[in-house]
C-alpha cells in the first residue's frame, strides 16, 4: 500500500501537481500512523493477556501456599487453646487436692509450644516480578499485609512462647521429671511435691497467659487468609 502511494506521489511530482501530491503524502503519513497505532494496540493486548495469565497462575500458587498456611495455623491455634483449657482444668484439680496420674497427661500437652513457618515461595516470586502484576489494589494490600505484618506478628508471638518454655520449663524437665514425651505426658519425680510448690502454680498461670496472647495474632492471620482467598477468587476463576 505504501509503495502504491509512493508511485502516485512520484507521478504527481513529475506532472507538477503539488496540491494532489501533498494530499497523497498526508494520506501516506496517516496510513503509517494508523498502522503504528494498530501494532501498539495489538502489542498492548498481548501484554495484557500475558499479565492476566501470569496473575492467574501466581494467584493459584499463592492460594495453595495459603491453604497450607491455614492448615498449620489452625493446628497451632487448636493446640494453644487445648493447652489453655487443660491448664484451667489442672489448676482446678490441684485446688481440690487431686494429684492423680491423669494430670500427667494434661501436663504433657500443656508443657509444649508451637512453631510455624509460612509458605511464601509464590509471594516471593510475585515480588520479583512486581506486585503491580496484581490488578486489584485491595488484593495487593491484603497480600502485603499478610506476608509482611500478620505472619511476622505470629512469628514473634510464638517465639515468645518458645522462649518462655526454654527459660521456665526446660530446667524443670531436667531436674524434677521422671519421664516426658512431647504433647503426650510429663511425669514428675514426686507429683505431690511438684504440684504443691507455689512456683509450679505460678509457672502454669504465666505460661497459660503467654500462650493465650498468641491466639489473637493467629486468628488475625487466618482472617487475612480468608480475605485474600475471597478477593482472588474472581481472578482465578476467570
Amino acid at each position: 500500500m505504501i509503495k502504491f502511494f509512493r508511485k502516485i506521489r512520484y507521478d504527481l511530482m513529475e506532472k507538477n501537481k503539488t496540491g494532489k501530491y501533498f494530499k497523497y503524502a498526508i494520506g501516506e503519513i496517516v496510513l503509517v500512523v494508523i498502522g503504528i497505532l494498530i501494532a501498539l494496540q495489538i502489542n498492548t493486548w498481548n501484554e495484557n493477556r500475558k499479565n492476566h495469565k501470569y496473575e492467574r497462575e501466581v494467584l493459584l500458587l499463592i492460594n495453595q501456599n495459603l491453604k497450607n498456611d491455614s492448615i498449620a495455623l489452625s493446628n497451632e491455634l487448636y493446640n494453644s487453646n487445648e493447652s489453655n483449657v487443660l491448664t484451667g482444668k489442672l489448676l482446678e484439680q490441684l485446688s481440690l487436692g487431686n494429684h492423680s496420674d491423669s494430670l500427667n497427661n494434661w501436663l504433657g500437652k500443656i508443657i509444649s509450644f508451637e512453631r510455624f513457618k509460612s509458605q511464601s515461595s509464590a509471594f516471593e516470586m510475585l515480588k520479583s516480578k512486581g506486585i503491580d502484576v496484581i490488578s486489584d489494589n485491595e488484593l495487593q494490600l491484603a497480600l502485603i499485609t499478610y506476608y509482611d505484618q500478620s505472619v511476622h506478628a505470629v512469628y514473634v508471638a510464638l517465639n515468645d512462647v518458645e522462649e518462655s518454655f526454654k527459660k521456665d520449663w526446660e530446667p524443670l524437665l531436667k531436674e524434677d521429671f521422671l519421664d516426658f514425651k512431647w504433647r503426650e505426658y510429663a511425669v514428675p519425680i514426686d507429683s505431690k511435691a511438684f504440684f504443691e510448690r507455689q512456683s509450679t502454680l505460678s509457672f502454669l498461670k504465666l505460661y497459660r497467659e503467654n500462650r493465650a496472647s498468641s491466639a489473637p495474632f493467629i486468628k488475625a492471620a487466618l482472617d487475612k487468609i480468608s480475605e485474600i482467598k475471597r478477593l482472588s477468587k474472581k481472578y482465578i476463576n476467570d
